[in-house]
């Protein structure tokens, strides 16, 4: 039976991933900002056979609040396996050029309060040698596009912060997934025309699942985004620059 810390967890992607953890038996303890859809989370997950679900309300923009989250979660459970970072928001781009208090605001959200969870988590894991992290990040954070690199600034400081953390956590067997979506239909984007390029929460949260049982390292969801973002990886700089997109 596996221990799971889940943060963000009302969120549409990481609900699909812990309704596969509780078919398994799993104990939660799920993280997140309003009460009552933690509370409707939680009912839906023991009714799928989760062992125990534990909840706390919380404000992941507190970095002190993150810092603590994972040894709560252990205290909680009696012990941890998994953390899974699944918070976010998707910024207003204008605006947070308007404003640059609220950029920061945006790239602490979507970037310090993943990486102070990870790394709270990691010095965990490190001490008791083993467990799993795994953060939802973005193929957004692969190269900074015109038309979000707010929210792609603060994923790409995740996704090189894990590549770090990957190795230094090799020797102690932990192993640390960056899981990469592409466009995702969720309440995050629902103010986006869709196309044949979004999946659905359903489908990317199981990915997550698999990823972090199989303890994989770098996953774009769905698979066709790795050989996208390969090729704007090789768009030079000086005609990426000029692409309105």
């Amino acid at each position: 039976m596996r221990r799971v810390a889940i943060a963000g967890a009302t969120s549409a992607i990481a609900q699909e991933a812990a309704r596969c953890f509780a078919r398994d038996g799993a104990s939660l303890f799920l993280a997140a900002r309003d009460p009552e859809k933690l509370s409707a989370v939680a009912d839906d997950l023991r009714a799928r056979g989760a062992a125990q679900v534990e909840t706390q309300r919380v404000d992941l923009a507190d970095l002190e609040r993150c810092r603590a989250l994972p040894a709560e979660a252990l205290a909680r459970l009696g012990a941890l396996d998994v953390l899974l970072v699944a918070h976010g928001t998707l910024p207003d781009q204008a605006a947070c050029e308007r404003d640059p208090e609220q950029a920061l605001r945006e790239i602490s959200l979507n970037g310090l309060s993943a990486i102070a969870l990870a790394a709270s988590a990691a010095s965990l894991f490190e001490s008791q040698g083993s467990g799993c992290i795994a953060v939802i990040t973005s193929v957004a954070g692969v190269r900074g596009r015109r038309s979000n690199h707010v929210y792609g600034a603060a994923k790409a400081a995740v996704s090189t912060y894990l590549e770090g953390l990957r190795g230094r956590m090799l020797e102690f067997g932990v192993p640390v997934v960056d899981i990469r979506p592409g466009f995702v239909d969720t309440p995050m984007t629902a103010d986006i025309e869709k196309n044949r390029l979004f999946a659905s929460a359903q489908s990317v949260g199981q990915r997550v699942y698999r990823a972090i049982g199989a303890g994989e390292g770098v996953v774009y969801t769905p698979w066709f985004w790795r050989w996208i973002m390969l090729v704007i990886r090789l768009i030079p700089g000086r005609i990426f620059s000029r692409l309105r997109f």
